[in-house]
């Protein structure tokens, strides 16, 4: 669709945050008369209205349930849910529903640089910045888009045109973009997780699904989740597409692994005989299981593409997780402290803990409807201890008492801007040289903190006060 098409057509977008601000703003310029909706209407919203309004945007706030008269096409903010009323009211009125995803989608040019997309429930940010990272390692002009960093909108309407986008895309934005048509696409795993969104793990499976719809020449899937492959089976992809796995054991024929500490590929060779070398283990970071898997599956999304081998290993080399993801933020008398407050779910939290040999766990928060047996079970032969925070944590404390009866378990009630130095404080007493004092929560945050960042930044700065007494209390 070209901007002129929207020259005087009125669209409703939902949502006054990020996405959809971008949103309003780029109809604007392309000629569209546009009302924004949002249910909120304190200080935020109102300095945001304020903004947008100057800008040519009708803005409407805590009327967000009421579909705006003459509306001919509703733009969705990815977080709104399908039972939403408003778009009841749409679907009643004949008016179509598009998230950001599929406006974007829908304006690029005639020589719009091709999608290579990434979704999962656990790994996408890190996997898509990986594959970026690849990318400029080739030489290629990219940029990590979608659910990071800039939105979508705002490069596809760029002036400078990109080679080739790293697109990271939640089953939310998923869900509203039945036009996408990726080059190639991930799913990485597929653990429940939203829903309360979509209703059903069978529903929210299918969302994920959906990027693979129409690929061109790759869809990768994890041998691991079997999930992923009957993903890949169903779904309706361009003559000639491949299927690939990626597996962190030694490869088939048509997939990535990992053989004697080299990350090989023995999908995008032409001989089904040879395993090509791309990197070692050691150029991940860091090298645990999951965060390889995340690079073996980056790789081939690139190799998809036609990046060469070496560009594989650079980019490796050159990309630095962002924070909160498994990341070492200290060590205090022989322990190591690990930042995973991203892991605000089960098979987030059952990866990392899968990492180290010995660990002191720091869990709990908003549980999300989320059991914890699972979880406890496999983790239970490396627990040295559990601190437990956060309104869910009896949840995590009943688990613990069925599958790890012997693990010691600090409960703490304080829900205080001092809460994490106090659980900081506990796990630091159960652990001894050697262990790993482990952020992975396995919950959302909201329950005490703004969002998982501000969390484990709490995290951070509690091992680093523990770490100033210990050097006043040796001096």
């Amino acid at each position: 669709m070209t901007g002129s098409e929207f020259d005087g057509r009125r669209v409703t977008v939902a949502g006054l945050g990020v996405s959809g601000t971008s949103a309003a703003r780029a109809l604007v310029r392309l000629g569209a008369e546009v009302t924004l909706v949002d249910g909120g209407s304190g200080e935020r919203q109102r300095g945001e209205a304020e903004r947008l309004t100057a800008a040519g945007v009708r803005v409407l706030l805590g009327e967000a349930d009421t579909l705006p008269k003459g509306t001919e096409l509703v733009v969705t903010s990815p977080g709104w849910p399908p039972e939403h009323p408003l778009f009841a009211a749409a679907a009643e009125a004949g008016v179509e529903v598009w998230g950001d995803v599929e406006l974007a989608w829908r304006l690029r040019g005639p020589n719009a640089a091709p999608w290579l997309a990434v979704t999962g429930t656990n790994g996408k940010t890190t996997t898509t910045g990986m594959l970026a990272s690849i990318l400029t390692a080739a030489g290629l002009r990219t940029a990590a888009v979608g659910n990071i960093g800039t939105p979508l909108l705002e490069v596809v309407l760029a002036e400078e045109p990109h080679d080739v986008l790293a697109v990271e895309l939640s089953s939310y934005q998923l869900h509203w973009a039945p036009s996408l048509r990726a080059h190639s696409a991930a799913v990485l795993n597929l653990a429940p997780d939203h829903l309360d969104w979509h209703g059903s793990m069978a529903a929210y499976t299918a969302d994920k699904g959906r990027i693979y719809e129409g690929n061109e020449v790759a869809c990768v899937y994890n041998v691991a989740d079997p999930a992923t492959e009957e993903l890949v089976r169903a779904a309706d992809v361009v003559e000639g597409c491949r299927a690939v796995g990626f597996t962190t054991d030694a490869p088939a024929p048509g997939q990535l692994g990992v053989v004697e500490g080299l990350l090989v590929d023995r999908a995008f060779t032409g001989r089904r005989d040879v395993a090509e070398e791309l990197a070692e283990v050691a150029d991940v970071d860091p090298p645990a299981p999951h965060n390889v898997a995340n690079a073996l599956a980056a790789a081939a999304l690139a190799r998809a593409y036609g990046v060469r081998p070496d560009a594989v290993r650079a980019g490796l080399r050159a990309f630095t997780p962002d924070a909160h993801r498994i990341r070492t933020v200290g060590r205090v008398a022989g322990v190591e402290y690990v930042d995973d407050s991203k892991a605000t779910n089960t098979h987030a939290a059952a990866a990392s803990l899968g990492a180290y040999p010995s660990v002191v766990w720091l869990a709990g928060g908003l549980a999300k409807g989320a059991t914890f047996d699972e979880l406890v079970r496999g983790a239970a032969g490396r627990l040295r201890g559990a601190v437990l925070i956060g309104r869910d944590r009896a949840l995590i404390a009943e688990a613990l008492a069925r599958h790890a009866p012997d693990v010691p378990v600090v409960d703490l009630e304080r829900t205080d801007t001092g809460a994490m130095a106090a659980a900081v404080r506990a796990a630091a007493g159960l652990a001894g040289p050697g262990d790993t004092v482990l952020l992975a929560p396995a919950c959302a945050s909201m329950d005490m903190f703004t969002n998982y960042s501000v969390r484990g930044d709490a995290f951070a700065a509690a091992m680093r006060q523990l770490s100033t007494e210990r050097d006043e209390n040796e001096q």
